[in-house]
């Protein structure tokens, strides 16, 4: 229980990064890098001071590398085509079809050896039927839907490379460290030589600063998140709490419809999670 509050948490945290981020690359004073250099900033600042501070939270086991290099390898794409899709989609939209991830951890946490109940296969019956009943009609934008289903099955791999790593090998505050790093000059070369823009520069800007402060603690609760439970549970947890939080954005800032059809959808997934956490 302590991992789905600790997600829900973060969740709406997240949720404010990405209005923010999305209302600025879509008015063009922000590039694509720069908001996924961002994203990663504080969490990076987060997970270093506690590092620094908790010498024994740092515990990076050499066996790690080869999956921590493949996990590196997909996260940049992940993180690439997230944005986009966030740019791209409606909020309701990126959110309902990202909790597709949710069955397909599932068959992975089985694969890895996490023991799942019957309740656990009910909920997860159940946010699939919502996720079909959601797109059977015309009331959601299909909009960027394409990346959004990439992203969600590309998640797949990340989650459970990372939760791979911090139940065999890492830490997670090491894990993060050394990953936030390495994404953070990464998008930080990509968005000085591709658009032209110094990301060191947009955070002495005060909503440029809170997108990068809210996304780094909503990430770093998330992270912690995964050390309460299988990735199958606390990602249904992370793409329903999302959900809650994007109807809401979506219908105060982006003026999105059919917001009563959207709720029915998120109390079938909800009730999904409940069957979940029990």
């Amino acid at each position: 229980m302590l991992g789905i509050i600790l997600t829900s948490i973060g969740t709406f945290f997240e949720e404010i990064s990405d209005t923010i981020g999305k209302n600025k690359v879509l008015h063009h004073e922000e590039g694509t890098y720069t908001m996924a250099f961002l994203t990663f900033f504080w969490g990076t600042i987060i997970f270093l001071f506690i590092a620094v501070f908790n010498a024994n939270a740092f515990v990076f086991v050499r066996e790690s590398v080869p999956t921590f290099i493949l996990r590196m390898i997909l996260e940049v794409v992940q993180i690439y085509v997230t944005i986009r899709a966030i740019i791209e989609a409606d909020r309701s939209t990126f959110t309902f079809m990202r909790s597709l991830t949710i069955p397909l951890l599932l068959g992975m946490d089985i694969l890895l050896g996490y023991q799942i109940g019957y309740t656990a296969i009910i909920g997860m019956t159940i946010i699939v039927l919502a996720l079909i009943i959601s797109f059977s009609g015309r009331s959601m934008e299909k909009k960027g839907l394409s990346l959004v289903i990439f992203s969600a099955i590309n998640s797949v791999f990340t989650i459970s490379l990372f939760k791979y790593n911090i139940t065999h090998y890492n830490s997670i505050v090491a894990e993060q460290v050394i990953s936030n790093l390495i994404l953070l000059v990464i998008f930080f070369f990509l968005a000085l030589y591709k658009t032209k823009e110094n990301p060191i520069m947009f955070l002495t800007k005060p909503a440029f600063f809170l997108q990068s402060a809210f996304i780094g603690i909503g990430g770093t609760l998330e992270s912690f998140a995964f050390g309460f439970g299988s990735a199958s549970v606390i990602t249904a947890a992370k793409r329903s709490s999302s959900i809650l939080w994007a109807l809401v954005s979506g219908k105060m800032y982006f003026k999105e419809q059919h917001i009563i059809f959207k709720m029915f959808i998120f109390l079938l997934i909800f009730t999904g999670l409940i069957f979940l956490a029990t």
